[in-house]
């Protein structure tokens, strides 16, 4: 199975699948549009809020030929912008751009939540756990207060960077040993 990426509007990614969906109930294609869970202080309170990892961009699951079937139907719905890298060249992600899409929709879910964190000796984050693991080397800033990693993230030529939750848990500090 090959991976597609189709920008449409911005904040209109869920009513753009309904609205595929509803059209084209008998479609066999993966539609994937990843989100992310960030805290949020909301007048003194700390709140979930739930953004898109990808802004502006849904994801499709499926072969060549199954595309081409419904290739029309995903232009002709409202909300379209276009397929990537073109509507006249349609390319499957690859190489970077595939791993850093699998790696939030089948590694983190359709929801990546918070990771899990401590620091080293060195102020240095390190995730145990959570959507951060194996992003490490994205990391551009740590917000300590916020408790949010700004991540670097790169989709087809394109740069953009991302805040990911992140929960601060004590590391477990090991026992000196004893000389005899």
């Amino acid at each position: 199975m090959n991976y597609y990426a189709i920008q449409v509007k911005t904040r209109g990614e869920e009513k753009y699948i309904r609205l595929f969906r509803a059209l084209n109930s008998d479609c066999p294609i993966e539609i994937y549009f990843p989100k992310r869970t960030v805290p949020i202080r909301r007048k003194g309170v700390m709140v979930q809020s739930t953004p898109a990892v990808f802004p502006g961009y849904i994801f499709l699951e499926c072969g060549v030929e199954i595309l081409r079937h419904y290739h029309w139907q995903f232009r002709r719905t409202d909300g379209f912008f276009r397929f990537l890298k073109s509507n006249q060249n349609i390319q499957p992600l690859a190489g970077k751009d595939l791993e850093t899409v699998l790696h939030f929709i089948k590694k983190a879910g359709p929801l990546a939540g918070i990771s899990q964190v401590y620091f080293d000796i060195n102020s240095r984050i390190v995730v145990i756990d959570g959507p951060l693991a194996g992003l490490e080397g994205n990391i551009v800033k740590v917000d300590k207060r916020k408790k949010r990693a700004k991540i670097k993230l790169d989709l087809y030529d394109d740069s953009f960077t991302i805040d990911l939750g992140y929960e601060l848990i004590e590391k477990a500090v090991e026992k000196p040993k004893k000389k005899h």
